[in-house]
């Protein structure tokens, strides 16, 4: 019916309520109804000021890559091999394809506001189905961003523990450290995106510069560097032990290929559990989960019709072209002990070590800003739209320039509690697979 098409949330711009709103049908947006305000500044022009690169392909880009990239890419080559780690790929990317050209094909329909994917699937399928989808969606999001603070955090303490630190060992470990070393990275990300997306976008942008020539520098390595015979150590199960491995980086060789083919489930060290194909995929899929970075900042997009579609399949190309030549790359060149024992193994080969470092810092903390800041947008249109009452009402306010403050709040305290109840990184990666899989499919 046209009741259900008219939903009040259409009427309200980028945050205002639209009480003397009028419907008409425009030639721009046919064939959805569109909403012109009677009041004054109702548009917020200035509000959408980000165009397809640094609205759409940085945040997706940054949000694929994180930490999974620089940490875990070992981790999925030592343990499923070759071959079964280019079918998780490619099953991973079909997914995210499909949800993809769906995007595409709502997006350049009509009207974008704010939401992101939500606000497309509210206003295709209704409100009522597009609420739980997007409550899903927000879901993902805050364990997302609790995963990528997690993962910084440790990255953090393994080059400065005291226990752990290979560099130098000042920071103190422990359960409360963490928190506090956790509270202070989300309290980072807090700032910058109660700032707004201005300042978000700029901090994006450096940071894509500093993870590109990581990438850069970890190919060139590869293609450089001379064997290496190493040792990596471990804590024993026991007080006082010490478990070594020796192992090597062998540089371009076929056996070493040959090897590295086939899967070899094993003892994942870090979490003393026996891996299968769900579980690492499920570590791999959190790399693809970001696709929705760009498409979450459509509030903030001149031409959110155009950008998200452009945008959106040029990140995932890139990314998918990317994890491709690094998987060859690695299965090429790295012994399978390695790979298993050391998920940080890009340090070890990397012409300067100190720019891998600081590559997975910015990586894993742009990740964290980006599912931060999208998830409260999605959590200030299922506001708008007050399907959850009073309860969510305050997530409506926003500045004068748009930013929904309030929201990024409710966010940000989310997030510390997600950070506290999930167990591990490898527990909540497959809560965020859930959650996105949900979404998507």
């Amino acid at each position: 019916s046209l009741s259900r098409i008219l939903h009040p949330r259409a009427c309200r711009g980028t945050g205002r309520t639209g009480v003397g709103g009028v419907w008409r049908m425009t030639h721009e947006h046919s064939p959805l109804l569109s909403c012109e305000l009677a009041a004054p500044g109702g548009d917020r022009d200035n509000a959408r000021s980000l165009n397809t690169f640094f609205g759409v392909v940085v945040p997706t880009v940054l949000s694929m890559f994180s930490i999974v990239l620089f940490l875990r890419t070992g981790f999925v080559i030592g343990h499923a091999g070759l071959l079964h780690a280019l079918i998780m790929l490619g099953v991973a990317y079909l997914i995210i394809s499909m949800t993809i050209l769906s995007v595409c094909a709502i997006s350049t329909n009509g009207a974008v506001q704010g939401g992101g994917a939500y606000f497309m699937i509210s206003r295709s399928l209704g409100p009522e189905f597009g609420g739980s989808i997007g409550l899903m969606f927000y879901l993902a999001n805050v364990c997302a961003c609790g995963v990528y603070v997690l993962g910084l955090v440790e990255a953090i303490l393994d080059t400065f523990g005291q226990e752990a630190g290979s560099s130098l060992q000042v920071l103190p470990e422990g359960y409360w450290f963490g928190v506090l070393y956790s509270s202070v990275v989300l309290l980072l990300c807090l700032l910058v995106c109660l700032v707004g997306s201005h300042l978000y976008t700029r901090a994006s942008f450096l940071i894509l510069l500093v993870v590109t020539v990581t990438l850069l520098s970890i190919i060139i390595s590869m293609l450089v560097v001379r064997p290496i015979q190493m040792t990596v150590s471990h804590p024993g199960d026991t007080p006082n032990t010490t478990l070594s491995y020796n192992t090597s980086y062998t540089g371009f060789n076929m056996s070493t290929l040959k090897h590295n083919l086939r899967a070899g489930y094993a003892l994942d060290y870090s979490t003393k559990a026996v891996m299968t194909f769900a579980s690492v995929f499920a570590v791999m899929f959190n790399g693809c989960t970001g696709i929705m970075a760009g498409a979450n900042m459509s509030g903030e997009l001149k031409n959110p019709s155009v950008s998200i579609p452009r945008g959106t399949i040029i990140a995932v190309a890139y990314t998918f072209i990317i994890y491709l030549l690094v998987f060859l790359l690695v299965s090429s060149t790295c012994d399978r002990v390695l790979l298993v024992q050391d998920y940080g193994f890009f340090h070890r080969i990397n012409v300067w070590p100190p720019l891998v470092t600081l590559g997975v810092y910015c990586s894993a903390l742009s990740a964290a800003m980006s599912s931060l800041i999208g998830a409260s947008r999605i959590l200030h249109a299922l506001s708008l739209d007050q399907l959850f009452g009073c309860f969510l009402a305050p997530a409506s306010i926003t500045t004068p320039a748009g930013n929904p403050w309030v929201a990024v709040l409710y966010t940000w305290a989310l997030v510390q509690v997600s950070c506290r109840l999930i167990g591990g990184r490898c527990c909540s990666r497959a809560v965020i697979g859930c959650c996105a899989c949900s979404v998507w499919c």
